[in-house]
């Protein structure tokens, strides 16, 4: 499953569920269970770039090496994971990959 991925490029395992549990502060329990479902809104609220960047990253491979695979100077480097990591926290993001949302009607009753 996901053998042809971006992600698998760099990663052995299917482990995106624990990075966005790490990034985004939320339970296990609370993030959607398909893994094709979940990575399909990863690529989804992600560009190309992006999730690469973050498959990367999470392999721990260099800086150095992410840098010239982007051909990104120190700064364009910085800003792009900024831009990355402040992308994973927003609201809006962090919402897509719940299990299920609350209706707001249901918390007025």
């Amino acid at each position: 499953m996901l053998e042809n991925s971006v992600w698998r490029q760099y990663n052995k395992t299917n482990n995106f569920r624990e990075k966005l549990t790490q990034f985004c502060s939320m339970d296990a329990q609370d993030i959607i269970e398909d893994d094709k479902e979940l990575y399909g809104i990863l690529k989804a609220k992600f560009t190309k770039k992006e999730l690469k960047l973050f498959a990367m990253d999470s392999a721990n491979i260099s800086d150095d090496k992410i840098k010239s695979e982007f051909s990104l100077n120190d700064e364009e480097f910085t800003q792009a994971k900024y831009k990355l990591y402040k992308k994973l926290k927003q609201d809006k993001t962090k919402l897509s990959f719940r299990r299920t949302t609350v209706n707001p009607s249901e918390d007025s009753e």
